[in-house]
């Protein structure tokens, strides 16, 4: 499907073993950097001897750190006066170049490197050339998504407009009188770009773009097509920037180069066989911001086999919904970790499990239903009883069920009640 000139560089096509060895040969070198530089992971890793984290096996021995914890270190140190990254960063003032602000509130760094952010490989997989203008619609203010795709536009050899968001009719003029041949943005404010465009008799120049930030579903992606727009779309977050993009083929995410990711079974940091949804789980080789093991609380699964394009990384099937789930049963919060630590009092025949919340309001009814791999023990649904009870301190019936009975679905907790 693509000839040689269609990749970024040869390392999208290296055999899976090198880039594997690759991968491995850096992390014990990425986690020693990360408990040298980074207090958090120096009191987060104590006693984590890296040389010896050289292959998968041994990373999934390693605790996974959630967005949840890495907020909560952040305002804890701001609160004494101190590190306002948390002792997450191994850079501070002076080396870092910009600092973004996220929702909750996170502050991440960007650092001096080219392309840091590693936006550029999704960039030339849309289709972008050194040469072309490129429309950054993406906000430039708090957030880093518009500085993502400016320094992998950048890399790339592309000028960029800093359209940022809204005064949409200002940035149509530009496009009028720029004629940008590219887009960058979230296929929602493309799509008001086109209508308002249409709506003024206005034909826009662009031709490809590169969205991200929200769900793309083929029902946009094919009216885009239909006004002469292919886009595609990147899987990128404010903390470990670019990590799968899609290509011309159009089958899944391809892995980026530069990060290492797994896929466990929500609530906990156990990874799940190849093919099961489970949320994302990161370790990025970025020295300026070394996570390791970070939960992105976004669900996605593994895809079998190579990308048609010859891009021979690992490919996921995109953004599958989020993994950080909870319920509220009779005042009580339960959360996906507790079905999970309920699992791991039990190993042997269990499954994939679900712990569904029903009823009107004021009548929660909770089940937990759990696939079994072989013959149940005598008396496992009423031990599950009671350890469901003596894990959320509340009361559930338990069903048993044959494998494959459960969605693949990465769902651990459904809330199913009614609440009209």
């Amino acid at each position: 499907m693509s000839s040689p000139e269609s990749f970024y560089d040869a390392q999208e096509i290296r055999g899976a073993d090198e880039r594997e060895a690759a991968l491995m040969a850096a992390l014990p070198a990425q986690i020693a950097h990360a408990q040298a530089q980074a207090p958090a992971f120096a009191g987060l890793l104590q006693g984590v001897e890296a040389a010896r984290i050289a292959s998968r096996a041994a990373l999934a021995t390693l605790p996974v750190t959630r967005k949840s914890e890495l907020l909560a270190r952040q305002q804890a140190a701001r609160a004494a006066g101190g590190d306002a990254f948390g002792g997450f960063s191994a850079i501070g003032w002076g080396a870092a170049r910009r600092v973004f602000q996220s929702p909750g509130t996170i502050y991440e760094p960007e650092g001096a490197r080219s392309d840091y952010w590693r936006v550029a490989r999704a960039l030339h997989a849309a289709g972008m050339r050194a040469g072309e203008l490129l429309h950054n619609s993406f906000s430039y203010h708090l957030t880093p998504a518009g500085s993502m795709m400016e320094t992998g536009a950048h890399a790339l050899g592309c000028t960029v407009f800093p359209g940022g968001v809204g005064n949409t009719e200002l940035q149509l003029q530009a496009m009028a009188e720029l004629r940008p041949q590219g887009y960058v943005g979230t296929p929602s404010f493309l799509k008001i770009l086109l209508d308002k465009a249409q709506e003024a008799g206005q034909r826009l120049s662009i031709t490809k773009a590169l969205v991200s930030g929200e769900a793309f579903p083929p029902s946009l992606r094919d009216w885009l097509i239909e006004r002469g727009v292919r886009a595609y779309q990147c899987y990128a977050t404010a903390d470990i920037g670019l990590i799968a993009y899609e290509t011309l083929a159009r089958e899944g995410l391809v892995l980026d180069e530069g990060v290492i990711l797994e896929i466990v079974r929500p609530g906990t940091g156990d990874p799940v066989p190849e093919g099961e949804v489970g949320e994302v789980v990161v370790t990025t080789l970025n020295p300026d911001y070394p996570l390791i093991r970070f939960g992105t609380g976004d669900l996605s699964a593994v895809l079998p086999g190579r990308c048609p394009t010859g891009r021979s990384n690992t490919r996921i099937k995109g953004w599958m919904g989020r993994a950080d789930q909870s319920a509220k049963v009779r005042g009580m919060f339960v959360h996906a970790s507790q079905v999970a630590e309920l699992l791991r009092r039990f190993p042997g025949p269990l499954g994939r499990a679900r712990l569904v919340v029903e009823g009107e309001m004021a009548q929660d009814r909770m089940t937990l239903k759990v696939e079994l791999s072989g013959a149940a023990p005598e008396g496992l649904a009423d031990q599950l009883a009671g350890a469901l009870r003596d894990i959320t301190k509340l009361r559930g019936e338990v069903q048993l069920l044959p494998p494959g009975s459960l969605p693949n679905d990465g769902r651990v907790i459904e809330d199913a009640r009614k609440y009209d």
